[in-house]
């Protein structure tokens, strides 16, 4: 082809093709060929008490899927506070009165409730109204009714719900679980759960009114133990016989004290549980057929270790993991979220829970009777 023709056909081509990009664009591959990073849901906190101080805020620093983004507090002091730190905007700043306008905020994906006992069916109920889904802090309520009165507006609203069981996110607890499914030393047959510790002398705390606690040690450590129980033998207990101790008629005199209970599984194996609010533990014992196994601690938010045994001898220690439990947990729930997978600690997780506990009640209201869950 001559100079000049090929100089012309180029140019020609070139404005030809400048035209088709135009009505036809090619796909930038480079871009697409890097994913996007899904976005962090944001998280109010609904209630700024000792555990959203101490543990959930600066879980959200480090989290990777979820940041906080907003509070709730009745507490005029504690918003200037929380915004400096935590860089919250005055529009994502709520209290009690106002909590519902959250509605029309799209800074905020996820509420968690944080609040006293009685209040966790309320405020759940009204975040799922306001289209937000919800972490519940444990017990997800004061019975059962009311938690499945909170997974129904849940599931009314298309919203999702997670119960704050922080140690299904701990590795050592999910080795104990994993046992119970694999079952590598046998049938399980016996559970020891103990999970107290000793309140204290403010008898203004929260936790001793039985209006806004429910109930005293079983609704606030004694669900460690029916958890422990249910996730080492990986069975629903079918029956529940329940004992109560009080040494100190006038600081527990509207809440227990000191409970033990002894539970029924389908598979022949039983457990023997203790919680108070007036002595000292945190341990998780399970007796299988070939062996055994030992968390001692077994609730703490760091350090839970333990051992695993072939019958009378340890075959393996299970290390110690720092892990920061309730980032993991809430990273999971805002994966979920954008995912839309449920919650390896949903709504009904914690309604199970709430049976037992109510049969519980039932037995100690009894003298200690059997009662069927």
């Amino acid at each position: 082809m001559p100079q000049n023709s090929r100089r012309s056909f180029l140019k020609d081509l070139s404005v030809g093709l400048g035209a088709f990009s135009i009505a036809n664009p090619l796909p930038d591959l480079a871009a697409e060929a890097v994913p996007k990073t899904p976005r962090k849901l944001g998280i109010a906190l609904v209630g700024l008490g000792n555990y959203s101080t101490k543990q959930l805020a600066p879980a959200l620093e480090s989290a990777t899927d979820c940041y906080l983004s907003g509070i709730v507090t009745g507490t005029k002091d504690k918003e200037s506070v929380w915004r400096a730190k935590y860089g919250i905007k005055k529009a994502n700043t709520y209290n009690y009165e106002n909590f519902d306008s959250i509605a029309s905020n799209d800074d905020i994906d996820i509420v968690y409730i944080v609040l006293p006992n009685s209040m966790h069916a309320e405020y759940t109920i009204r975040a799922a109204k306001a289209g937000k889904h919800v972490i519940c802090e444990k017990p997800m309520a004061l019975n059962a009714a009311e938690g499945q009165a909170m997974i129904d507006a849940c599931k009314a609203n298309g919203v999702m719900l997670s119960i704050g069981y922080r140690l299904h996110f701990d590795p050592n607890t999910i080795e104990i679980m994993k046992l119970a499914e694999e079952r590598p030393y046998g049938p399980i047959k016996y559970v020891q759960s103990e999970a107290a510790f000793a309140i204290g002398n403010n008898l203004d705390a929260w936790r001793l009114n039985r209006e806004l606690a429910g109930g005293g040690a079983v609704m606030d450590m004694g669900i460690y133990c029916i958890q422990a129980a249910r996730y080492a033998t990986g069975e629903e207990p079918i029956a529940i016989r329940a004992q109560e101790t009080k040494t100190d008629w006038g600081k527990f005199k509207e809440v227990d004290e000191t409970v033990t209970w002894q539970m029924e599984f389908p598979g022949g194996a039983y457990s023997n549980s203790t919680t108070s609010y007036n002595l000292r533990a945190n341990r998780l014992y399970v007796s299988y057929a070939q062996g055994a196994a030992l968390l001692e601690p077994a609730t703490k938010y760091t350090g839970i270790k333990g051992r695993v045994f072939r019958g009378q001898n340890p075959v393996r220690t299970l290390e110690v993991q720092t892990v920061n439990q309730q980032e993991r947990q809430m990273d999971g729930f805002a994966r979920g979220v954008r995912e839309g997978i449920p919650s390896i600690v949903s709504g009904e997780e914690g309604l199970r829970d709430m049976k037992v506990i109510d049969a519980l009640y039932r037995s100690l209201a009894t003298g200690g009777k059997r009662v069927e869950i």
